[in-house]
């Protein structure tokens, strides 16, 4: 199944308590792709300027991820640089340099348009819009989103929601946009603006998947090492919607084992900066965290 990504490619600069990176690849399409490269073929669709190292796109081809629609761009690609305190689920932005990026405007291929799943990663809510507008028919999109555009662009965002059919946030953004501090009112307030699934990331805690008449609840995985929380939001993404694009099937069983398939994604991911441990990862190491995962949640029935 064929499995279409719109969003950024940046340079990230990243301190955490274990450590530091300056200049680290990243980018909400970048974690996204590469995860998703261990489950499907990748349709990406992002911008980065001439300073973006052609190694890293090869790698990228490697991993099955298709650049036609990637625009190369005269001038300097996305930067971001944050720094974590022990809370890793919180980061603080120290500075953004939209550079390129600024002026992107989604240009879907047409051999893409007919993608079956589509995700519109963290971009704004009216380029997320007019890639809805610009694929024919697929069985299913979902969406990220993030506090900037809740709080910048609400009704655009909202717009937005009623076009796609799965969102995927986290706890904090679901109680900022539904204004509601429990997660359970705010998450079915956001099911009635159209989404008909709202996955909520809760970061180390796991993440909820809600549907109408239905909430399933994925554990958080203990680890021991954990080095930089950057990008593991879209690396579960793009194991989520990898694994779904790979099976065709959106029935409810599938869908909480994508959720899995995410988590365990996620879960490398903040095992290095970048995504240093994913250009490592096999097949069988992936199984191996989806059984730790399923033993973790298993408990037998009264």
């Amino acid at each position: 199944m064929s499995l279409l990504v719109v969003g950024s490619m940046a340079f990230d600069s990243v301190k955490t308590p274990y450590g530091e990176r300056e200049d680290a690849i990243g980018g909400s399409a970048t974690y996204f792709s590469v995860s998703a490269s261990y489950f499907t073929q990748v349709r990406l669709v992002a911008i980065v300027g001439s300073d973006f190292p052609q190694g890293e796109l090869d790698f990228l081809a490697d991993r099955n991820v298709d650049l036609a629609g990637l625009e190369r761009s005269e001038g300097e690609t996305f930067r971001w640089k944050g720094e974590y305190g022990y809370d890793l689920n919180t980061a603080h932005t120290l500075d953004t340099q939209l550079n390129v990026f600024q002026d992107f405007r989604p240009q879907v291929p047409a051999a893409f348009s007919e993608s079956e799943f589509v995700f519109l990663a963290n971009i704004d809510p009216e380029l997320q819009a007019s890639v809805v507008e610009q694929v024919k028919s697929p069985r299913l999109v979902a969406c990220d989103t993030m506090n900037f555009w809740i709080e910048g662009k609400r009704d655009e965002l909202i717009e937005t929601f009623g076009m796609v059919d799965m969102v995927v946030i986290n706890e904090g953004e679901v109680r900022e946009l539904s204004g509601e501090s429990n997660v359970l009112k705010g998450s079915r307030k956001i099911l009635e603006m159209g989404p008909k699934t709202l996955v909520v990331k809760q970061g180390e805690y796991g993440a909820l998947l809600f549907q109408k008449d239905s909430v399933f609840s994925a554990p958080g995985l203990p680890l021991e090492e954990i080095y930089d929380p950057t990008g593991a939001g879209d690396t579960f993404a793009g194991g989520f919607m990898g694994y779904i694009s790979s099976k065709g099937d959106m029935s409810p069983a599938a869908l909480r084992r994508a959720v899995i398939f995410g988590s365990v994604m996620a879960s490398f991911n903040v095992e290095s900066f970048s995504y240093d441990r994913l250009r490592t990862l096999t097949q069988s190491e992936i199984e191996g965290r989806y059984h730790q995962f399923s033993d973790l949640a298993h408990f037998d029935r009264l």
